[in-house]
């Protein structure tokens, strides 16, 4: 009997990682992951190999990715008080990996799951070590190995505990969005993100980047997410334009504000910078191709699961039927 095909994964016991563990269970893959220290982590309720270690421990990673079909990296840092800390993880730390895959499993196919963000390096610390992450998984691997490059538009769906800023924000008597042109994002669900990345393991095109977006790939004004999810629960939202300025300056606050506490913040004035910026949509042509992948989750289906899990912690009433 043949064995089934190993795959190793970082940042497996995160949100996306669990979406991406339950896929790649479903499709066969036996799976090793790796796990800081002792941590006792929550994984899916699938045999999983744990490695313990993590991106700065080469010989952990060795062990990860030896004998793999393929290597998915989804850890990564999204809040550091200094731009060394990003850099040291999101740089670094995929480098590491990528040079881990090129000596202990050079076979492997490396998918390494980056963000939106790294097309705007200038805007943020959290973006340009993202772009500098993608560079240094490509000139460790070189033109020999196989990998690929996905970066999702903002994933959403049960247990984004990020995304529960969006509940708290829906709550509030007025609504802050900034002033027209309003910025416009593209959004994906977390089981279509899992769904790609279980997609590419095997097959579809290798050395290249691409764009991970729903269907409607032009992306969505703040306004109409918000509309939406308040529409779903019968609410009327009052929207106050808010100038640039005064999002940046709530940006330094909070920068200031953690260096006071010492704790890292995951808004700060580059994550505000980022959503100021007036276009992160995307386009048909940077999609994966239809016959290796395609979007299921419509924005509709996709928040009223979201909200279904907010109102099993409480948060909210249960949506309204559609």
């Amino acid at each position: 009997m043949t064995e089934a095909p190993l795959v190793a994964v970082t940042g497996a016991t995160g949100f996306l990682g669990h979406h991406v563990l339950d896929t790649l269970a479903r499709k066969g893959w036996r799976l090793r992951v790796l796990v800081r220290g002792d941590a006792a982590p929550r994984l899916p309720p699938h045999p999983v190999e744990l490695v313990r270690g993590d991106l700065a421990d080469e010989e952990a990673l060795q062990h990860l990715v030896r004998g793999a079909t393929a290597v998915v990296h989804l850890a990564g840092l999204t809040k550091a008080r200094r731009r060394a800390d990003f850099l040291a993880v999101n740089r670094d730390g995929s480098a590491r990996l990528a040079a881990a895959t090129a000596a202990s499993a050079p076979g492997a196919r490396l998918v390494l799951i980056s963000s939106l963000a790294a097309r705007e390096p200038h805007l943020s610390a959290y973006a340009e070590s993202k772009q500098a992450g993608e560079a240094a998984v490509i000139a460790a691997l070189g033109e020999r190995a196989s990998w690929l490059v996905l970066r999702p538009g903002v994933i959403y769906g049960p247990g984004d505990r990020e995304g529960l800023a969006l509940c708290r924000l829906i709550s509030a008597p007025i609504i802050p969005v900034p002033r027209a042109p309003e910025p416009r994002i593209s959004f994906v669900h977390a089981h279509d993100v899992a769904t790609a990345i279980a997609g590419v393991c095997l097959a579809g095109p290798s050395k290249a980047v691409f764009e991970v977006a729903d269907e409607h790939v032009r992306g969505y004004s703040w306004r109409e997410i918000l509309c939406q999810l308040c529409g779903m629960l019968q609410r009327e939202p009052r929207f106050v334009p808010v100038p640039d300025a005064m999002l940046l300056a709530s940006g330094a606050a909070a920068d200031a504000w953690s260096s006071i506490t010492g704790r890292p913040s995951l808004f700060g004035r580059g994550k505000a910078r980022e959503f100021l910026h007036r276009d992160w949509g995307s386009s048909a042509e940077r999609q994966l191709p239809s016959l290796v992948w395609a979007p299921r989750i419509s924005l509709q289906t996709g928040l009223r699961d979201m909200l279904g899990w907010w109102a099993s912690l409480g948060l909210v009433k249960a949506a309204a039927p559609a």
